[in-house]
């Protein structure tokens, strides 16, 4: 199974594809590390950024997409453009998971990575995006049991 983790980034959705191999996880090659949204008050913008984002999908064979969670209300509360990227995104012919942080720290705990990032060959920026599908593919192989 292959998940594409994703954090919203005010209008930039940074990528991140992580595979599940049996026992092991797989840090696969992409051709793009974000997928950046040009004017979010044009429609044909968005379009735009909805079909490179279904086009990744479909070229790398992913099966799910995992989205970090932004806060509604607050200091911290995600902008007008990120959710509808976010919108852009769950329109994918694919399963979307929206992803709380608190449970990507919870999977992290219960299963910590055994390798570092830095040795994933992967940007900093891209951490966030790596753990959210880490997350996911954990909660997916350990709740069949």
């Amino acid at each position: 199974m292959k998940v594409c983790g994703v954090e919203i980034n005010s209008s930039e959705a940074i990528i991140c594809l992580v595979q599940d191999d049996g026992e092991l996880f797989n840090v696969p090659e992409c051709r793009s590390r974000s997928i950046s949204l040009r004017n979010a008050t044009d429609d044909q913008a968005i379009q735009e950024f909805h079909f490179a984002f279904n086009k990744l999908m479909q070229d790398y064979k992913v099966d799910e997409i995992a989205i970090i969670s932004r806060p509604l209300k607050g200091k911290f509360a995600g902008s007008a453009a990120s959710f509808k990227m976010e919108a852009a995104i769950q329109l994918c012919n694919l399963p979307a998971t929206v992803i709380q942080q608190t449970e990507i720290k919870e999977q992290l705990k219960r299963n910590p990575l055994q390798v570092d990032f830095e040795c994933l060959e992967l940007r900093k920026i891209q951490k966030p995006a790596f753990e959210a599908a880490y997350a996911r593919l954990n909660i997916k192989q350990y709740s069949k049991d």
